[in-house]
């Protein structure tokens, strides 16, 4: 791997990060979100108000298709991070094989 080439690889690697940070909050939020219509949910249901257990069913189903929409985007970030990792690993065995090193310490 080229200087240059590491250098976009790290920044690249980077931002990734930054995505994955992002992403970990909004997961962590939606899971307040489901929590929260789970409780309000069940609320409904003790008090026997039937509309609003199926206005809040849905919202709760709703919620849950965010949440696995966020943590799908949040689990798919992270295996690119790894494979950016491991690109940027070879990439510098590979270097230091070809300046006479072995790899090995």
């Amino acid at each position: 791997m080229h200087t240059a080439e590491f250098i976009v690889s790290s920044a690249r690697l980077g931002e990734l990060y930054e995505c994955s940070a992002l992403l970990r909050r909004t997961r962590l939020r939606s899971e307040e979100i489901v929590d929260e219509a789970r409780a309000l949910l069940a609320e409904a249901e003790r008090q026997g108000d039937a509309d609003r257990v199926l206005s809040l069913t849905e919202q709760l189903e709703q919620a849950r298709r965010s949440y696995s929409k966020v943590l799908n985007a949040y689990v798919i970030i992270c295996r690119k991070i790894n494979e950016e990792r491991q690109e940027i690993l070879q990439a510098q065995m590979e270097r230091d094989r070809h300046a006479g090193l072995s790899g090995v310490a």
